[in-house]
């Protein structure tokens, strides 16, 4: 009976484990206050650095290029280079960054139901 309780516990805490170490990597990819806005800015279209930089409030030129960059090393937003003059850089979201669109789509709803309910409580 002991050794079946005992199992029981270690097949809760890997459970636990499975779910909690890919949460852990995503949130690592997306954590920050400046990635998912830079994000949803983007799957509303391919932008210009200004465009991004003017959707996305209070987000300084040198942050909004640091997030760009780690947004693109995790392969969600790609840069392209157009030889114009001058040279024109547009960023847009890769199709796996677009997977994120779902995710993005759960969290919102979430937040409109987690405001609602802060705001009757308060």
């Amino acid at each position: 009976m002991e050794q079946e309780l005992i199992a029981a516990q270690l097949t809760r805490k890997e459970e636990c484990s499975k779910c909690i170490l890919p949460v852990r990597d995503a949130l690592e990819v997306l954590n920050g206050k400046w990635k998912l806005p830079i994000i949803i800015s983007l799957m509303y279209g391919n932008k210009r650095f200004s465009q991004i930089a003017k959707e996305i409030p209070g987000i300084t030129d040198k942050m909004l290029s640091k997030e760009l960059r780690d947004l693109e090393s995790h392969e969600l937003v790609k840069r392209t280079v157009f030889a114009t003059i001058p040279v024109t850089v547009e960023y847009s979201l890769t199709e796996y960054g677009h997977s994120l669109k779902v995710v993005i789509e759960v969290l919102r709803d979430w937040g409109v139901k987690h405001r609602e309910r802060m705001m009757v409580e308060a």
